[in-house]
């Protein structure tokens, strides 16, 4: 999305706003539509959103910097996010997130060359009783080995 979302889109971020007493209140889901749409928050569309709901800028950086669900760039059609926060890290993400390194053969934050997956870290899944953990897509998955690791990911691998 280069500046504005699509008619269908537009229509539906109109309605997310309506349905608020304040334009503000409206930011997490009108950016879950544009990021639904594009792939990606660009810097173009949070300059877009920022107009459209009458806030700063920065208050939309602020979000999309805060939770992990939202991506700045184009990601893979399946996304891994690892937590690195204490109790993961204490639990051995450090050694996850080298092995899924090493296994998709990607950097700190990168996506295969297929564009298949990409493979981020983020600051606490909220998940710490099962760590160290990472999410699928969203889904949770705790108490992470190299070996479960590897075996989610010849699954995520078979399926596509």
């Amino acid at each position: 999305m280069s500046h504005a979302p699509s008619a269908a889109t537009l229509k539906k971020i109109e309605g997310m706003i309506a349905s608020y007493p304040e334009r503000s209140a409206a930011l997490l889901p009108v950016l879950r539509a544009v990021q639904e749409e594009s792939g990606c928050v660009s810097p173009e569309a949070e300059a877009w959103v920022a107009a459209k709901l009458g806030i700063r800028p920065i208050q939309v950086r602020e979000v999309l910097s805060f939770y992990t669900m939202f991506r700045l760039k184009p990601s893979g059609k399946t996304t891994i996010q690892v937590c690195r926060n204490l109790s993961c890290t204490l639990a051995g993400a450090e050694d996850i997130i080298g092995f899924l390194r090493e296994k998709l053969r990607v950097g700190p934050d990168g996506t295969t060359p297929d564009g298949r997956i990409t493979l981020v870290t983020v600051e606490c899944l909220g998940n710490c009783d099962q760590a160290p953990c990472f999410q699928i897509d969203g889904v949770d998955h705790g108490r992470v080995t190299c070996e479960s690791a590897a075996a989610l990911i010849e699954e995520l691998e078979a399926h596509d």
